[in-house]
């Protein structure tokens, strides 16, 4: 007769997935991932603020560039700083720290009167968006149960959208105001959302990983509790959490003292940067190649200057170029959607692959249409080519939603080996957040010196190189095990960072040597854990 657990069933038989804990995980879930919309707001409401804000404080094209750009070098600033502030004061708090920031600066653009009150304005916002960029994957994947956390890491990139979305639907709403007023309201209505979000986060728990960083056993395992399918899955995660802290398994208790590491950033910085081996070497250029195209294909310059790009095409009216704008939004929206319930369905090779290919069509018609256009008198009305590129816009970023997105930042999380991913994932996002800035801030520059529809023509050639890379370069990694994923980058010990050697019998099971407070902290530290 089959050997049975207290719950009453067969050994070997899993206890049911408890709901009521799914539910809660998913709710805190939302809650953290709500901190990207401040980003995405931001990104959207600039994209139509921007043309009245030329209007009103009769700014240069060079400064108006400047003004969308540069969020994304100040926001690098906040992410760096992330990290260090949510293992000094926890993940929550840090949350409700980025929302309060990000409302100074919205409350600051909304009340300014010549641009440098207003970049004074975006570098606090931006600060605000770094540490919302930063800590919310990182919670969310804290908290998240093994079954769901793949599904449940995917939202701060829904909300990045959902945020975009109604900063467009900002800009139509208000687009009817005073000259003035109008442009203010678009950015200074943004310190609302934080606000409500600062306080739904206080009902919100703390991240159990936080909470046995600092010792405080006993509170981590009820929310470990509450977050995991069954008393086995929150028994093995906190056991995890602990070896990663080096607290000893046998060591228990309500509060506990925690050593800390030391010794591990030199060996990381050397392995991966400066000796890698040729299995690390590729696991880097996979993930700093992913980071590169992803931004360097132009979807900034889709994003924030579509409007511009509309004008160019030959809307003039104020209100169908924002009432466009919005139809982008919703397009974005839905294609991200689509793509966090398929990525585990299909793999990242062939998304990405599809995705890539769709953005190359899309920005051959739309760069196709808009010269087109340029080489008809002004004011003549090209039905034709006005209906190619708005459709070449919605391709470019429904292809981008559902693959190379959201794929990047899931590929270059799981790649990477433990003591070596936090200092990888960084680089990665650095790099990101740098291309995303040169290419928001030379946009109408470049359009200028070589056509707007040259520029799109530069970008879908940048886009068919990125896709020669991911065809070459990057490896499938679709369901497999951190393990696994060793043996596919000829990787040895993927899951193992210390300098000692298992004893012969026993696998050693070690995480990442490297002081877990690092500012680079991001999700992916915990997504095998």
């Amino acid at each position: 007769m089959a050997e049975q657990h207290k719950d009453g069933l067969p050994d070997g038989v899993a206890p049911p997935r408890k709901k009521t804990n799914v539910r809660f995980a998913f709710a805190c879930a939302i809650l953290a991932s709500m901190t990207s919309i401040l980003l995405g707001y931001d990104i959207g409401v600039m994209s139509g603020a921007a043309l009245f804000i030329k209007e009103d404080l009769k700014i240069s094209d060079v400064e108006v560039e400047v003004l969308l750009g540069i969020l994304n070098l100040y926001s690098l600033i906040g992410s760096f700083a992330a990290g260090r502030t949510s293992d000094w004061i926890g993940r929550r708090l840090t949350i409700i720290l980025a929302a309060v920031i990000f409302f100074v600066g919205a409350i600051m653009m909304g009340l300014s009167v010549n641009y440098p009150m207003l970049m004074a304005g975006r570098f606090v916002a931006g600060i605000g968006v770094g540490y919302a960029l930063m800590i919310a994957p990182v919670y969310t994947a804290e908290v998240s149960p093994a079954s769901s956390r793949g599904f449940l890491t995917s939202f701060p990139e829904v909300f990045i959208n959902l945020g975009i979305l109604l900063g467009y639907v900002s800009n139509y709403a208000f687009a009817h105001l005073s000259l003035k007023l109008g442009w203010r309201l678009m950015l200074g209505i943004g310190a609302a959302p934080s606000v409500v979000l600062a306080l739904m986060v206080l009902g919100m728990p703390e991240s159990p990983r936080w909470l046995v960083m600092k010792g405080r056993l006993a509170e981590a395992k009820v929310v470990l509790g509450k977050t995991s399918d069954t008393p086995e899955e929150a028994a093995l995660r906190l056991a995890d959490i602990k070896e990663a802290a080096g607290i000893p398994a046998d060591l228990d208790g309500d509060v506990v003292a925690v050593a800390k590491r030391t010794g591990g950033e030199e060996r990381v910085w050397k392995e991966l940067i400066l000796s890698p081996t040729p299995a690390v070497r590729r696991v880097l250029l996979s993930a700093l190649g992913i980071h590169f195209f992803q931004q360097s294909s132009g979807i900034d310059s889709v994003v924030l200057y579509s409007p511009r790009v509309f004008q160019s095409a030959g809307i003039a009216d104020k209100n169908k170029l924002l009432g466009a704008t919005c139809a982008v939004g919703v397009t974005k929206t839905v294609f991200i959607l689509v793509a966090t319930f398929t990525l585990d369905r299909f793999g990242r090779r062939p998304l990405l692959l599809t995705s890539t290919g769709g953005m190359i069509v899309s920005l051959v018609g739309l760069g196709f249409g808009l010269t087109v256009i340029g080489h008809h008198p002004e004011g003549t009305t090209i039905p034709w080519a006005i209906g190619v590129c708005i459709a070449s816009i919605l391709g470019v970023v429904a292809f981008f939603s559902i693959g190379l997105g959201p794929i990047t930042w899931v590929y270059s999380s799981e790649i990477f080996p433990l003591h070596l991913r936090a200092l990888g994932c960084a680089l990665g996002v650095g790099l990101n957040r740098v291309t995303s800035g040169v290419i928001s801030m030379t946009f109408l520059s470049l359009s200028k010196g070589i056509t707007i529809g040259g520029s799109f023509f530069l970008y879908a050639g940048i886009a068919s190189l990125a896709w020669v890379f991911f065809f070459t370069y990057l490896r499938e990694t679709r369901g497999r095990t951190l393990e696994q994923m060793g043996d596919l980058f000829g990787i040895p010990n993927m899951a193992d960072d210390s300098d000692q050697q298992s004893s012969p019998g026993k696998e050693k099971k070690t995480s990442s040597n490297v002081e877990m407070s690092s500012s680079t902290a991001t999700s992916s530290d915990i997504r095998n854990e």
